[in-house]
């Protein structure tokens, strides 16, 4: 494995490009574990006491400290009509502020004998006919289904994430404010991906349109954060809670960050918490090709059959984040259904009569490693445990040493409980070299309002560690990196929120399919960032029938080598990097959201194009189109290429630069047609692209 030199560059940060979600923290060491004990003939044991219980972590016997049972009624549902006068929550120790969940104590039962269930809608995942059904579905829920027994809360994820209303009884309340909801709020964020093969998708009698999944990359991963945190919210209750999620599906898009799903799962875990998603679309009819609601389909693949199955693809992947989220937490999905409901009901029978345990663990270490839980009870009650079977330890950093520090990022590699306190954007590209061998440039983006500074002399400092590793579908390591970098940010840190830090680093691989776990961590505070997604490499040798291309970089900046951040003595190493020219690098935009300040670049290469007979030159023809709404807003003059590169063989590199004050603000699609006029052959590269003001 040959690992090219590693640089970091300061990027400008755009406003309003990555809205910040809050994070809700608690530091009690109390371990809480929920217990539901039942017979042989299915129903709740609830004359047990606290000496009938052992508890174990790791095998060692714990000390219960707290031992509660909540035991919820089974009551029938009151209409709204018939219903009592609406129990009022437990008034709180102090005036409670906006926008959290209320604790009196963390650790201590709040509401004792209640059922605790949250409604969470993602505006942001659904369009205004799906925010109707959650909608209407809730208000049924509320007026004939629930109990005197119930405390409902209910959350909002849009942009951020937002308590609308903390638990209570009152059911009046809850109605006023989930009438209150504006519907098609954040509904623009609802993006439906193309599949971005140009054989599929809708034909608009104009150009291919790009898939956006760009996009939707950084909105799954806010919609997972944002599950996130409202369960961290929920952690101090130490009451089992069920979180009813309303989402319109989760869309793949092939470089999911896989350690955010984790990461948002085993803090359900923690606080307790289960996941009961609902497909708010409902029972979904797919018509080959599309509804009346899209445009005809382009390419054949409406007469082969092709069409269909991409779709049922691309609708059930939707669905299996959903299905993860609920099978991993202990709760349920409810699926092709239109009686919304019954994913409600699923959550509030599941929530019977328990025990709460807790325990303060005998073991200080903060390793960040899993410790196994155990409950028992006599064998002679021959009942059914259901509890969590162990949870992931906390990861102290302010309190270790440079060995510590060391061993917890090369921990983290293998840690099934990834850290995600630092966001990631990241982004692979592959650039053919020589034979099957490929240099795959990484590039990741870190914002700079999450970095810590110190003062250090005239200016303020700053030092990150970013570790990660290659392997293959065998799980055999391909390629790993390891770097230490200082970054002195000068007088001008008070800036840094404005800006972005980027990392920059390479592999060379073999055509495969792999998967990359990229760990990133600043030094001051200790905050730690997880990214960890498949990747496919594709062996463009074995392709005799369409053009070899390499994946295309799109990018707002150039920057001068010479003024890398970290790239030091290994700058001759960079000579051979496709991204480097003339002393300048090319800086992958990520998040593809650029000011109309700012130009375009556009790099890609093609390899092995055809000849001319005679003067053995290739003839290749590139533009690239700017369509929005459908629309061809801007192309840029053609670009004729005809030199080969003369560091690697059989490689033409294509550039294009184009200035974004020509372009309104707003979403665009970015087309590159490429023809190789001698072969008659030729591919269209397709992004998104966002300029803003």
């Amino acid at each position: 494995m040959y690992r090219l030199a590693a640089t970091v560059f300061l990027t400008l940060g755009l406003a309003g490009q990555q809205p910040e979600i809050a994070t809700f923290k608690t530091t009690t060491k109390l371990v809480v574990v929920d217990v539901f004990v039942r017979g042989k003939d299915g129903k709740t044991l609830g004359n047990l006491k606290k000496e009938d219980f052992t508890l174990l972590e790791n095998g060692k016997a714990q000390q219960i400290a707290v031992f509660e049972f909540q035991r919820i009624a089974d009551e029938a549902a009151q209409p709204a009509i018939l219903a009592a006068a609406p129990v009022p929550a437990p008034a709180p120790a102090m005036a409670a502020p906006a926008n959290v969940i209320n604790v009196q104590s963390a650790g201590k039962v709040q509401y004792r004998d209640k059922r605790l269930l949250v409604l969470f809608f993602d505006f942001s995942s659904m369009q205004p006919q799906e925010q109707i059904r959650a909608q209407e579905a809730a208000l049924k829920f509320l007026a004939e289904q629930m109990t005197p027994s119930d405390m409902v809360s209910i959350m909002t994820l849009g942009a951020t994430v937002q308590v609308a209303q903390d638990f209570t009884a009152d059911r009046d309340r809850l109605t006023q404010v989930i009438k209150s909801f504006q519907i098609g709020q954040a509904s623009e964020l609802a993006i439906e991906a193309d599949t971005g093969d140009p054989n599929s998708g809708e034909y608009t009698g104009a150009a291919f349109i790009a898939d956006e999944t760009e996009f939707n990359v950084f909105n799954t991963d806010r919609k997972l954060m944002g599950l996130e945190s409202a369960v961290r919210m929920l952690a101090p209750l130490p009451e089992k809670k069920a979180l009813v999620y309303f989402s319109a599906g989760i869309p793949k898009t092939g470089v999911e960050n896989h350690s955010q799903l984790e990461a948002t799962v085993n803090a359900a875990i923690r606080a307790n918490v289960s996941f009961y998603p609902i497909d708010a679309r409902g029972l979904v009819a797919l018509v080959p090709g599309g509804d009346a609601s899209k445009a005809s389909p382009r390419g054949s693949q409406v007469f082969t059959g092709d069409a269909i199955t991409t779709q049922k693809t691309k609708f059930n992947d939707q669905q299996e984040t959903l299905f993860t989220l609920a099978d991993d937490t202990g709760g349920k999905a409810l699926l092709d259904s239109n009686d919304l409901t019954l994913g409600i009901q699923e959550a509030h029978e599941d929530l019977g009569s328990y025990y709460v345990l807790g325990y303060y663990a005998n073991n200080p270490v903060e390793d960040g490693k899993f410790r196994r839980v155990q409950v028992e009870v006599p064998k002679q009650l021959q009942a059914q445990l259901d509890f969590r079977n162990g949870y992931f330890a906390a990861m102290a950093f302010n309190k270790s040493t440079s060995t510590d520090r060391e061993r917890q990022l090369q921990e983290a590699l293998l840690l099934g409980d990834p850290v995600t306190d630092l966001p990631l954007a990241l982004e692979i590209n592959y650039f053919r070299l020589v034979g099957d061998h490929y240099f795959v440039p990484v590039a990741v983006k870190i914002a700079g309002s999450e970095v810590a500074l110190s003062r250090r002399g005239a200016g303020d400092t700053t030092e990150f560690d970013f570790v990660g590793q290659v392997t293959d579908a065998k799980g055999q390591v391909k390629g790993n990196v390891r770097d230490t970098i200082k970054v002195k940010m000068g007088e001008g840190a008070a800036q840094l929120a404005g800006k972005n830090i980027q990392y920059d680093t390479g592999f060379t691989l073999s055509p495969g399919k792999y998967r990359l776990k990229f760990l990133a961590r600043e030094n001051q505070g200790g905050k730690m960032g997880t990214f960890e997604t498949d990747f496919t490499i594709p062996n463009l040798n074995a392709d005799r029938e369409g053009l070899r291309v390499s994946s295309v970089v799109w990018s707002g900046q150039r920057q001068p080598i010479a003024e890398a951040i970290g790239a030091g003595a290994n700058q001759k190493l960079l000579v051979n990097h496709p991204l480097v020219y003339e002393g300048q690098k090319l800086i992958p935009s990520i998040t593809r959201a650029l000011t109309s300040k700012q130009n375009l670049y556009v790099y890609f290469e093609v390899y092995d194009p055809a000849r001319q007979p005679d003067t053995k030159k290739p003839h290749v023809v590139a533009v690239v189109s700017f369509y929005r709404q459908g629309r061809k807003a801007f192309e840029s003059a053609p670009v004729e290429l005809s030199t080969l590169s003369t560091t690697r063989q059989g490689t033409l590199p294509v550039q294009f630069q184009v200035p974004l004050n020509v372009l309104k603000p707003g979403r665009y699609t970015c087309q590159v047609n490429v023809i190789d006029e001698i072969a008659k052959k030729f591919e269209f590269l397709r992004a998104p692209l966002v300029v803003l003001p």
